[in-house]
């Protein structure tokens, strides 16, 4: 998905020590992360449908050009820094980001979102790469997939990709609010993130 301060990896180490076929690249602003829901996903609030970006996004890539399958990836996202796009801005989505942040993520308690790949694995088809590794969410990690498209430039990196979850696998008891509770959320939401990363040049 998707909500990223840095794990450091075993394929990490070995990359900072000089190890000449890995390449680091540190994930830019331009990074993007969202949760994607219908009108009946993650504060489908009021009939409508929603995204919520991440404000801050960090993290770390480390990948092997020769051998691919040990790259890794790190993705950390500030909870608080999620926010609700649409609809426009009205007072109504400021309430909104507000119950998402403190009755939902409860993001006094649970200030990061991260994920830390376990393998990676190159696709047969249509040259990308699928990623197992670990969401944590609300304090609760869980494995999970996610299907990578990967450009390599001169000195940049991005990687595509989206995958959804169930909110009550992590925890998490799904909005319901509204008059006399009619506003209810789906268990599941879509995280999808754009994770652009600039390469780092030896000291």
């Amino acid at each position: 998905m998707l909500w990223l301060g840095l794990v450091l990896l075993p394929a990490l180490g070995s990359a900072q020590s000089g190890t000449p076929d890995s390449v680091i690249y540190v994930l830019s602003a331009a990074s993007r992360f969202e949760v994607k829901t219908g009108k009946a996903g993650l504060l489908g609030f009021a009939g409508h449908a929603h995204v919520i970006r991440a404000r801050a996004v960090s993290g770390r890539i480390v990948y092997h050009p020769a051998v691919p399958s040990s790259s890794r990836v790190t993705i950390i996202v500030p909870a608080d820094s999620l926010e609700v796009l649409t609809p426009p801005d009205t007072a109504e989505i400021r309430k909104v980001t507000e119950a998402m942040r403190t009755e939902v993520l409860h993001v006094d308690q649970y200030r990061e979102i991260s994920f830390v790949s376990d393998s990676v694995t190159p696709m047969e088809e249509g040259g990308g790469f699928r990623v197992h590794g670990k969401l944590t969410l609300a304090a609760q990690t869980r494995d999970v997939a996610v299907d990578v498209r990967v450009e390599v430039g001169a000195d940049t990196l991005r990687a595509a990709g989206g995958f959804s979850v169930k909110q009550t696998d992590f925890g998490i008891k799904p909005y319901r609010g509204g008059p006399a509770g009619t506003v209810r959320v789906a268990d599941r939401v879509t995280f999808d993130f754009e994770a652009v990363g600039v390469a780092q040049t030896a000291p």
